[in-house]
């Protein structure tokens, strides 16, 4: 039986990670980033804080997100975060982590689960209102939180007045493209 040679692909099935210009605004996927999950185990918060420091491994509090090098952080719920970092240089990023946080932490590939988009305008936040019960305008850079858009399980940060980054189910990225693109198609 021959070795089939596999190759990375976006979530769209294309060698190539789609980007969208609509007016000012770019909507890009990203396909140089891997992603893990790291939850605090019971009664280990405080390990799991020591080892992420020592790390280099930002653990932001609620509704924040720190972008930082090699790795970034969003906060997800009480004790989990989500951990970024270039994909190039942490393709096995759940495996890194495991090493460096010990079992202070339960650590889970999530790469492949999701999609990332990064937007960009002037102004993101008329695009934005029209999908998401989040006040874009009014919220801090740093920003991150959950919510839905087109009746989809997102990720939302806001990393400066213009900038955004969004995380949906890989499965269901057509659809969250289509919401973004009808979005931003409107407020053209």
């Amino acid at each position: 039986m021959d070795n089939p040679t596999l190759k990375p692909c976006s979530a769209f099935g294309l060698e190539a990670p789609t980007v969208l210009q609509i007016g000012p605004c770019r909507i890009a996927e990203r396909l140089d980033v891997a992603l893990a999950s790291v939850a605090a185990r019971r009664g280990r918060a405080g390990d799991l804080a020591t080892a992420a420091h020592t790390a280099g491994v930002p653990l932001p509090d609620p509704a924040r997100a720190v972008i930082g090098d090699p790795f970034s952080a969003f906060w997800v719920a009480p004790g989990m975060w989500f951990v970024e970092a270039p994909f190039g240089s942490h393709e096995d990023i759940a495996a890194g982590l495991k090493t460096a946080l010990g079992d202070a932490a339960s650590v889970t590939e999530q790469t492949d689960a999701w999609v990332r988009f990064d937007l960009s305008a002037p102004s993101l936040a008329p695009l934005l209102e029209r999908l998401s019960n989040v006040d874009l305008a009014a919220v801090p850079a740093g920003f991150a939180s959950r919510t839905v858009i087109d009746h989809l399980g997102c990720y939302m940060i806001k990393r400066a007045a213009g900038e955004a980054r969004l995380y949906g189910p890989r499965s269901s990225a057509r659809s969250l493209l289509h919401a973004l693109d009808v979005a931003a198609t409107s407020v053209v």
